[in-house]
């Protein structure tokens, strides 16, 4: 039922698919990381509506989920839908949203570069694909690689020094006991939390020495590669949401600053 209201609001009985041609097609697709011009998409026919179907069939939830959801912004925003019944419209984006709800890491866009550097953006991005392929265990190399680059440069924001002889656990140890001296972390739970990831960070330079496709190495399982990503995400998450307060206290500290700069040499 689902796909017959999809493929009503999409227009694809006539084998099209909204007002796209093949070149823009292809060009919406690439655009969410997906090339619907592989041959794994022609394998019931090379018209764009044969080949969405085949998308359906082949790719996980999330992905399609995605997919579908930028057709409705798309067909919105280009008026693409006509007199299409404001009912099916609204069917299909609840559909949408269904399906980008299955997702094996429930915080995977917290896994998102935080500095303007291309390598940076590279690198987050073939992690979230990864996830979107539900293929954990081929991008734990990749995850090591964002990790390494998130706490650098989480940590040089707070003057902790980084050097390419101290390894990873060390750096987020002293970023952790900074943020303690700063009264930062409001309870003990959570700097006990965030302990316990100084040695998740040192078990995982062995997963990626010695589990992951860095080298010529037999590859973690999925279950435990998912569980890595979906710890290393959520730490990212907090850490993130952390290192917003902890901004937004210092950008309103010097406000305060400004606006009432009392010389305290003045005893009165």
């Amino acid at each position: 039922m689902e796909r017959r209201q999809l493929e009503n609001l999409f227009g694809m009985g006539s084998g099209y698919v909204l007002d796209f041609t093949n070149y823009t097609f292809s060009n919406f697709f690439y655009d969410r990381r997906v090339n619907i011009d592989a041959k794994r998409y022609e394998e019931d026919g090379a018209s764009k509506a044969k080949r969405m179907r085949t998308f359906w069939d082949v790719e996980g939830n999330h992905v399609v989920g995605r997919v579908i959801d930028g057709l409705i912004k798309y067909a919105t925003d280009e008026q693409c839908f006509g007199d299409s019944d404001p009912l099916l419209i609204n069917d299909c984006r609840k559909i949408a949203q269904r399906l980008l709800s299955d997702q094996p890491v429930t915080e995977l866009d917290a896994l998102t570069a935080i500095a303007n550097e291309k390598d940076f953006e590279v690198v987050a991005e073939h992690v979230r694909e990864a996830i979107e392929k539900n293929q954990p265990e081929g991008g734990l190399d990749r995850l090591h690689t964002f990790v390494n680059k998130f706490i650098r440069v989480t940590c040089e924001s707070h003057g902790i020094s980084i050097t390419r002889d101290k390894p990873l656990h060390s750096v987020f140890g002293e970023y952790v006991k900074t943020l303690r001296e700063g009264g930062h972390l409001e309870s003990a739970m959570t700097e006990r939390i965030l302990k316990s990831s100084i040695s998740v960070l040192e078990a995982f330079n062995d997963v990626r020495n010695n589990k992951s496709l860095a080298h010529d190495n037999p590859i973690l399982n999925y279950e435990e590669s998912l569980l890595i990503f979906n710890h290393v995400a959520a730490s990212i998450r907090f850490i993130k949401a952390l290192e917003t307060k902890i901004k937004a206290r210092a950008k309103a500290a010097e406000q305060q600053a400004a606006r009432f700069p009392w010389d305290e040499s003045i005893p009165f």
